[in-house]
């Protein structure tokens, strides 16, 4: 960009062809969402001012976003967060970025809740996204959250906060099911565990493997170490008939429903994602 005059229609144009040939997935809503967060805007106010100049101040913040971006830095790092199931969640490198596929898991731990009281379980729970959506959506369910990493825990606590729902959301920092208290059961166990195979990390997107958490990427030699422990410990933590929910990588589902039948659940399933990937991974404990 030179110092002649750049429009809002001809700065969209410009950086959607630049993004594209650097290979970054939504070039033009990247675009979008890049310059309503410099402007401190939104992407509808864009299109009603195509034609408005940008001043010298607001096209250096603009720039300086569209290089990191092209750099590799994720486009929720920049702008602070993303919408995930209709609201918004502060995200930063500490957390693993939600994907959209992600509330396939929320829908299908909703799909076992009723509106009564009742109590979840989010594993892995990252940012918070999984568990604070169904609190956010089930106003008499409790949730309750365990994540590993401390840095973690800090995003989640603060969206609990910035959502108005920590009262009805418990965190807890530690490994799986240890910091649990013995003998509680819940309806639905959900979990978004790193399925990411530890040889296979190196070949991720530069924003996957440089700016999200290893943690939260890597499942080990065949990507199903943790899959393996939450089954293995999921039966003795759920209410009859509860639900236990897992994200998983493509190609994974013939052997995630292999443990999880061999963990002694019932009513296997493995659900696909739209672009025809088996992502969804659902079983039941035996009455």
């Amino acid at each position: 960009m030179g110092t002649e005059i750049w429009s809002v229609q001809r700065v969209l144009r410009w950086t959607s062809e630049h993004f594209a040939s650097r290979g970054i997935d939504s070039p033009r809503l990247t675009a979008e969402v890049l310059l309503a967060h410099a402007l401190g805007s939104t992407r509808l106010k864009l299109y009603l001012e195509f034609d408005r100049p940008l001043g010298a101040a607001e096209l250096d913040r603009y720039r300086a976003l569209v290089r990191d971006r092209a750099s590799g830095v994720p486009t929720q790092h920049l702008v602070g967060g993303r919408e995930f199931y209709g609201r918004w969640f502060g995200i930063d490198r500490r957390a693993f970025v939600p994907r959209p596929e992600t509330e396939l898991l929320v829908e299908a731990c909703l799909g076992a809740l009723g509106d009564g009281p009742a109590r979840a379980l989010d594993l892995c729970a990252g940012s918070g996204c999984v568990g604070l959506s169904l609190a956010a959506e089930r106003p008499a369910l409790r949730v309750d959250a365990v994540e590993l990493s401390e840095e973690a825990c800090e995003v989640a606590r603060a969206n609990a906060s910035a959502l108005g729902l920590q009262d009805r959301y418990t965190l807890l920092q530690g490994d799986l099911f240890a910091p649990l208290p013995e003998g509680t059961r819940w309806q639905v166990v959900a979990s978004n565990p790193p399925y990411v195979p530890t040889g296979e990390i190196a070949g991720l997107a530069v924003e996957v493997r440089e700016h999200d958490p290893r943690l939260a990427l890597d499942g080990g030699g065949d990507g199903l170490d943790v899959v393996r422990r939450i089954a293995s410990g999921a039966a003795d933590r759920l209410e009859p008939d509860g639900l236990l929910a897992l994200e998983i990588g493509d190609g994974q589902g013939p052997a995630v429903r292999a443990l999880l039948e061999g963990a002694g659940l019932s009513d296997v399933a493995i659900q696909k994602d739209p672009a025809g990937h088996g992502r969804i991974a659902t079983a039941r404990r035996r009455g």
